[in-house]
């Protein structure tokens, strides 16, 4: 009789994970959720509501208000997300994600984080038939002029945007974007593609694409790229390749925790 047990306790569970994760996402004011509207949109009845959520408020995921009889997150949830978070690394998150994304579109792969002005790559997985691009682990490169640079900056703020003018603008290649209104623009053409392109502003023959990577306060706090040479990053392949860099980057945001994933999708993509 022990496999019957194990799958009804298995199901209680499901059943009560269901619960939670339905308060969580619906508790935006803080005030939480009726015992009612629970049991409506779950389609199951009050008393197996209060079943199932009875473990979780022993547990402290779940408190019930004594007057009003609502349902919330308990401070159970923030010591579990607290010891999820500790054991975050950025690099190792996206580690698989990154070398699965080079395997797909055959060029080189970076992942970077941000210290203003400058973005620094903390990875970089090569495509060992290609030529090898200049980038190295540990390297600082303004952000104005590099496609991670620029999908980071999007999601920042003013005073973001301000350092790194403040920091200057010099041109290394013909197409260095120089111009801060320039700039600015383009970070609203970014905003709206949901990802970054540096056509041969950083290196004269290379094209990149990135997207950025959000944490669980849905912060920019690093991005990714595919990076190539123009004779096969053309404009067309940038388009293509966009959208699964933006895909690999909600990914990665996922796990880190950012709430733009579950609110359906990071980005809006648009035409380049």
């Amino acid at each position: 009789m022990t496999a019957p047990v194990r799958r009804n306790q298995a199901t209680s569970l499901r059943r009560a994970l269901t619960v939670l994760e339905y308060v969580r996402d619906h508790s935006g004011t803080g005030r939480g959720m009726s015992l009612t509207r629970i049991a409506e949109d779950l389609g199951i009845n009050k008393s197996t509501v209060l079943r199932l959520a009875s473990p979780l408020m022993e547990s402290d995921l779940l408190v019930r208000d004594r007057e009003t009889g609502w349902f919330r997150l308990g401070h159970g949830t923030l010591r579990l997300g607290q010891a999820y978070l500790s054991s975050l690394d950025l690099r190792t998150v996206a580690a698989e994600p990154l070398r699965l994304l080079q395997h797909l579109v055959g060029e080189t792969c970076h992942l970077v984080v941000y210290e203003p002005p400058d973005v620094v790559y903390i990875d970089k997985v090569e495509n060992e038939t290609n030529v090898r691009m200049g980038s190295r682990i540990g390297s600082r490169v303004p952000a104005y002029r590099t496609a991670v640079g620029k999908a980071i900056l999007a999601w920042q703020g003013e005073e973001a945007f301000r350092v790194v003018v403040a920091a200057g603008m010099p041109p290394v290649t013909v197409y260095t974007v120089t111009d801060a209104e320039r700039l600015r623009l383009e970070l609203d053409r970014v905003r709206r593609r949901g990802y970054a392109i540096d056509d041969r502003e950083n290196e004269p023959e290379v094209r990149c694409v990135a997207a950025p990577v959000f944490d669980h306060t849905d912060a920019p706090v690093g991005a990714l790229s595919v990076s190539g040479l123009t004779t096969r990053m053309t404009p067309a392949r940038v388009r293509e390749v966009g959208p699964m860099v933006v895909r690999t980057g909600m990914e990665i945001s996922h796990v880190l925790g950012s709430s733009r994933v579950r609110g359906g999708g990071q980005h809006k993509a648009a035409d380049q």
